[in-house]
């Protein structure tokens, strides 16, 4: 039954397929997922939220129905709209919570990280999809974040964090941190951030920096008119070199 509701919600919010790689050699490519206890972490937060959505429905939605539903079996009278609302009520909301159950399960299937020798790439979320591309001449800081739950389920949170972006900007606003990426739910956080500071190292000991970043940089448009006015430039040099030993050889005589 969740294959089938999966393969329709793919259809009908059209999810994209599996992300390619980012750019880089894609024989380095490394692809991370969210650990299995990600998935228990985000079953936690469902049961919280739908804790809170039946008591606060039920209170202001149905109890209040009480009353009058009483007092028309009272008077005899046929309002069996009464007895059915609360039903339908709390139907509804048991069915919203039963469909953002499964969102949790394809939320967490749907997450995907991936990284190179050059950048790396993140893809999450169902109902809006969020993918970032980061190439590793840009990132500015990595930082490991972990909540009381998370340390018990043995799970944290990778963040790295780009140019204009950083934590203090990302606490402020509240909103997503449009200047960096998480690898949410993994349980090998610091394997990943040992990776990206090794590949660090590796693009700055190699001196290349970012190869797309120098390819349309003005710098490198003018190579090949440099490369180009080289021949012309010492076949001038060699005639003037040639004039002023002609020179200097008449001026001697």
């Amino acid at each position: 039954m969740y294959k089938a509701f999966r393969d329709g919600t793919e259809r009908l919010l059209r999810i994209p397929a599996n992300p390619e790689p980012p750019p880089g050699d894609e024989t380095t490519t490394r692809l991370f997922l969210a650990a299995p206890n990600y998935y228990r972490y985000l079953l936690v937060q469902w049961v919280l939220r739908t804790i809170i959505a039946v008591a606060v429905v039920v209170p202001m939605e149905v109890l209040p129905m009480i009353g009058p539903m009483s007092r028309a079996f009272d008077r005899a009278i046929p309002q069996a709209f009464l007895f059915r609302a609360p039903v339908l009520i709390v139907a509804i909301v048991i069915l919203q919570r039963l469909f953002a159950l499964a969102l949790v399960r394809l939320d967490f299937e749907k997450r995907w990280y991936l990284v190179t020798n050059r950048s790396l790439r993140v893809r999450e979320g169902v109902m809006r999809v969020r993918e970032m591309t980061i190439t590793f001449a840009n990132i500015q800081n990595i930082s490991v974040s972990q909540g009381p739950i998370q340390r018990l389920l043995g799970i944290a949170d990778l963040r790295v964090d780009t140019a204009g972006g950083g934590a203090q900007k990302k606490e402020k606003s509240g909103d997503e941190n449009m200047h960096g990426v998480r690898f949410r739910g993994v349980n090998n956080a610091a394997e990943i951030r040992d990776l990206i500071n090794m590949r660090l190292r590796e693009l700055k000991d190699s001196g290349l920096g970012d190869q797309d970043e120098h390819a349309s940089s003005p710098l490198a448009a003018l190579q090949p008119l440099a490369a180009s006015l080289m021949e012309p430039l010492h076949a001038v040099l060699e005639e003037a070199t040639a004039l002023r030993e002609t020179v200097a050889r008449t001026s001697a005589g």
